[in-house]
């Protein structure tokens, strides 16, 4: 027989409650704690010894005094100067203290300017004798310390500084906070056209090899294509629905495809058929993201969960749960490892892919974030919304910059390792940007395939081919639309148009 709960009156319980509660904050609400002084001069000591170990051995200058004295709180003597080394005699310039009969050695230091905390502390510690005798010249007050810490910074201009580059002095400018000028880029130019699907092309991607790319449409097919001639190699049939992502292994011969069937296939491209289906997702998977060195598959759907797959045994490793809504891209980061997906629910979470948990949920979009790329070669992303684009570092997801002025639904992002992101967009637009400074360099509207209506001029996806020399478009009026950098352009024939408005801060 289990024991009877023992009830209480409400007075009671709520009377424990706030008893509990009063408990536990009792110490935010109570009177301070008098200050030790022997205490606080053991944590002054230790703050000096930390902050200014490197310049607590040196003389202070002798001006109109008997004796000079050693500034170290850690002996209650002071020594007299005769009494130092010989070293310590010499003439010279020392930005603290500075003035005839001192001089820089093979062990002295350069001090630095002190800070605010470091101010006081240091002024603490000075000798009473000293801040009697002459209250201008000594470190007493916040004041007084910058303007005595070093007679070779004052002399400086405002916009240099003083700087230790292992032992050695060197004048560096100070810099201003100015908006760095954009990287010139060639403008881009269309120059191939391939047709051949008959719906709308919503994915692509290039094999490693870089000798040719694939294809997925709302015509239900796969298609790979020649990339040097455009031609068509091969049709592959299986899926019952849109196809929406594709993506090539460059671990193994394989091609793997997801489509609104909620259908998630592994293709054998030395057979060319199905070899592995995966099997969990609730609704139509949108996209999918092979991991760089591990064998895992990503996909992402339209259920708000995005699934992690073992490639050989097919098992639903992890299921990614969290978004509130249709997520709409995915991609995996090597480094950490990590997972970002974006979502129609407006956010971007970055998964720890280890602990399947979401390590950071990034809420500065206002819209659907259809996009999501990688930089190649730096530690950052960026998204696309039609509210902004957005660029982050990882791993954390911290906001580094917006770039603005591509007001459409962004289906799509590309970039490569010069810098040039693209952004393209559900009007047929595309725009050209510069990584680093966020600058709009070119926009193009390629026009429809002839038969096409002018509102089906979307671009559903983008990818620069492994050369980085092609840029190849999947559009909504079937074509696929090849893109390559204008040699005969220069920076006379299309100069950056650059106005430094507002400066940008960017947030690291």
């Amino acid at each position: 027989m289990a024991e009877d709960v023992q009830k209480h009156s409400v007075h009671t319980l709520v009377f424990r409650s706030l008893k509990r509660t009063h408990d536990m904050f009792v110490a935010d609400n109570a009177k301070p704690i008098s200050r030790d002084e022997e205490s606080n001069k053991v944590k002054m000591a230790a703050k000096l010894r930390a902050e200014y170990g490197a310049i607590l051995h040196m003389p202070l200058m002798k001006e109109g005094r008997e004796k000079d004295h050693m500034l170290d709180p850690y002996s209650h003597g002071y020594p007299d100067p005769a009494s130092l080394p010989i070293e310590y005699q010499i003439t010279g310039t020392h930005p603290y203290p500075s003035g005839p009969g001192l001089a820089l050695t093979a062990d002295t230091q350069i001090q630095k300017m002190p800070s605010e905390g470091g101010v006081h502390s240091m002024a603490l510690a000075l000798p009473p004798s000293q801040a009697r005798q002459d209250m201008a010249r000594t470190a007493a007050s916040v004041g007084d310390i910058h303007r005595h810490a070093g007679s070779a910074e004052r002399s400086l201009p405002p916009h240099l500084s003083l700087m230790d580059g292992g032992g050695t002095k060197t004048l560096t400018p100070r810099k201003a906070p100015t908006m760095p000028k954009p990287q010139w880029h060639p403008p881009w130019k269309l120059y191939r056209v391939i047709s051949g699907h008959l719906g709308w092309v919503r994915s692509i991607a290039v094999e490693p090899g870089n000798q040719w790319f694939v294809t997925g449409s709302a015509d239900r097919t796969i298609k790979i294509w020649d990339l040097a001639s455009g031609k068509l190699k091969l049709s592959l049939t299986g899926h019952i629905s849109t196809v929406r992502g594709v993506a090539v292994s460059n671990r193994s011969p394989y091609l793997f495809s997801c489509g609104e069937d909620k259908q998630v296939k592994c293709w054998d491209l030395e057979y060319n058929k199905v070899i592995r289906h995966y099997h969990g997702h609730l609704s139509a998977v949108y996209d999918l993201d092979l991991h760089p060195s591990i064998d895992v598959l990503v996909t992402c759907s339209r259920d708000s969960t995005a699934r992690v797959w073992d490639i050989r045994t097919k098992a639903n490793v992890h299921t990614l749960s969290g978004h509130t809504n249709t997520v709409a891209t995915v991609k995996c980061q090597n480094a950490e490892p990590q997972i970002i997906t974006g979502s129609h629910d407006t956010t971007i979470r970055l998964w720890d892919l280890i602990a399947a948990k979401t390590r950071a949920t990034l809420t500065n979009h206002k819209k659907s974030v259809r996009a999501v790329v990688l930089h190649p070669r730096q530690y950052t992303f960026a998204s696309g919304s039609p509210d902004n684009l957005k660029q982050w570092k990882f791993p954390d997801g911290n906001f580094i910059q917006n770039l603005s002025g591509h007001n459409a639904i962004i289906n799509t992002l590309a970039v490569n390792s010069d810098g040039v992101l693209v952004s393209g967009a559900d009007n047929g637009t595309i725009h050209m940007w510069d990584w680093r400074t966020g600058y709009n360099f070119q926009r193009i509207h390629a026009a429809v395939q002839p038969g096409s209506l002018d509102s089906e001029s979307g671009i559903f996806a983008c990818t620069f081919d492994h050369s980085e020399s092609r840029l190849i478009t999947a559009e909504a009026d079937k074509t696929i639309k090849v893109y390559k950098e204008d040699d005969t352009a220069t920076e006379e024939s299309h100069p950056v148009n650059w106005k430094p408005e507002i400066i940008k801060r960017k947030r690291f």
